[in-house]
């Protein structure tokens, strides 16, 4: 076990695509480093019950070694950044308070930014959200918020409704372009965490993506779908990747194979999306897979050591 010294005051993040090995990678390091605790930067696990579907640790994993921001709301709820960033700063500073080192592990970009950048996020706005829900054309909503932000168009899909839908209620509302919002998410100023990014080629992502797909099946994933399915999926959650496939199939939009092909090509291009994000970060470390735990404390050491 290495002992925490001053660590703490410069939390490590492990970043990267998804099923690039993050989680696993968090889990070895945390066992290396004397009052570890991990804090999950990822969107879709703070919903309760999309476990299998999200990658969630394990109950086993969860008792080893404290984790936090899994399993925070309810899939009905929606849930922002912005609340995301205030319990991350309560996380944060309790784990310090106790004596601990955060260790930051996840792939939700923007929701990093908001906690290590500590981002202005803009306000809701539903009567303007409440307006544009009326329309049911998603590409004619986006080809709006072209005219109107075109940079916070150029950073999302076309089909992907939540986003659209709230940079325009941003944009409208508050009378402010959605991307003006904070230092610029192409600011990228100095801060106190360490981020140290897993690098795998394209098709070791890709293949690793299909493999987890074909064990989360194996696991229930379908059945989970099925649950929350009548339970109620809120908005974002319905959109979480392999969610979104699975609970269409089940409503007859083709057969489960083809959901599972679906599924597993989005994820794909999220995960080269990831990449490109994190790339644009000069502060990211990268390091090639496969990667242990000491080669990534020896960077978090002489990072912190040269930037102290």
């Amino acid at each position: 076990m290495i002992d925490s010294g001053t660590r703490a005051e410069r939390p490590l993040v492990i970043l990267g695509p998804t099923a690039s090995g993050k989680s696993a990678l968090a889990m070895e390091i945390a066992r290396m480093v004397a009052g570890a605790e991990l804090v999950s930067i990822d969107s879709m696990q703070v919903y309760r019950g999309m476990d299998i579907g999200t990658a969630t640790p394990s109950a086993a994993e969860r008792e080893e070694v404290p984790h936090h921001l899994i399993d925070v709301v309810e899939p009905s709820v929606g849930f922002t950044a912005g609340e995301f960033q205030r319990l991350a700063r309560d996380v944060l500073a309790d784990v310090v308070a106790r004596g601990g080192v955060p260790v930051l592990v996840g792939g939700t970009g923007l929701y990093l930014r908001a906690v290590i950048d500590d981002l202005e996020i803009p306000g809701r706005f539903p009567d303007v959200r409440r307006r544009l829900d009326t329309d049911p054309d998603t590409g004619l909503l986006h080809r709006r918020l072209v005219s109107l932000d075109p940079v916070a168009a150029s950073r999302m899909e076309p089909t992907n409704r939540r986003r659209v839908i709230r940079a325009l209620e941003v944009t409208l509302g508050s009378g402010r372009p959605f991307s003006s919002f904070g230092p610029g998410l192409e600011t990228y100023p100095p801060n106190r965490f360490v981020q140290v990014a897993i690098h795998r080629p394209r098709p070791d992502v890709d293949a690793r993506i299909a493999a987890r797909y074909h064990r989360q099946m194996a696991d229930g994933f379908l059945d989970e779908v099925v649950r929350l399915s009548a339970s109620g999926l809120g908005p974002t959650a319905s959109q979480a990747l392999g969610y979104r496939e699975l609970a269409a199939h089940l409503e007859g939009e083709g057969t489960l194979d083809e959901a599972l092909h679906k599924a597993i090509r989005r994820t794909c291009r999220f995960a080269r999306r990831q990449e490109r994000w994190f790339r644009r970060d000069p502060r990211v470390n990268w390091v090639e897979a496969p990667v242990g735990a000491d080669a990534v404390l020896a960077v978090w050491d002489e990072v912190r050591a040269t930037r102290t």
